[in-house]
């Protein structure tokens, strides 16, 4: 496994915007205590979402050499789209503070939540090698994500609690959005070899 660049993808995928961390940064309003619950829902309901797909999708990627390549190369175009949104994003329109989910609403609304469906779809073909054992490589894919986003979310935690005058700044968002669009296509270099 190609620690490095799944690494890179890990936090390109978790601390850039998307219904997870903008939940997150609103709700942070209340609190950062009172929005805990609801980060570490998300983070145990994302870690258990990567490890449920790798494994369904663990009988056809064995299978055949020729869907891990289709999906590995749907997962890379889908996530080079992501990276161009995320450079290209407006700044979000500012609004009362919603309350936080908690750890149950943030775990469950891991499964309607689009970015979360596609990373958990592309990150399994992307990182993983045909022919061998697919559990522990999904489980290794799993464990660095359940590592990775809680500080993600702090990160926009943070953001909402005390330092939201850090990104309203047009220039300073597009900056942010541009970084994390470039580090997010720089972590599909490796998978692509």
């Amino acid at each position: 496994m190609d620690w490095l660049p799944l690494l890179g993808f890990a936090i390109a995928s978790s601390v850039t915007p998307g219904p997870n961390v903008l939940m997150v940064a609103a709700a942070a309003g209340h609190g950062l205590r009172r929005v805990l619950p609801h980060m570490l829902g998300i983070t145990v309901g994302f870690g258990g979402m990567i490890l449920l797909v790798g494994l369904g999708l663990a009988g056809p990627l064995l299978a055949s050499r020729t869907l891990h390549e289709v999906l590995r190369w749907a997962g890379a175009a889908w996530l080079l789209w992501l990276a161009w949104k995320i450079a290209s994003a407006p700044p979000p329109e500012a609004g009362p503070a919603r309350p936080p989910l908690g750890f149950v609403g943030g775990a469950l609304f891991q499964w309607v939540n689009p970015k979360a469906w596609m990373i958990a779809a592309a990150v399994v073909p992307a990182f993983t090698r045909p022919g061998e054992p697919m559990l522990p490589q999904v489980l290794a894919i799993s464990l660095v994500f359940l590592a990775i986003t809680m500080p993600c979310l702090l990160v926009w935690a943070g953001i909402g609690v005390s330092a939201g005058r850090l990104l309203r700044s047009p220039g300073r968002l597009r900056a942010f959005n541009v970084t994390m669009a470039v580090l997010l296509v720089a972590s599909l270099v490796p998978m692509l070899r």
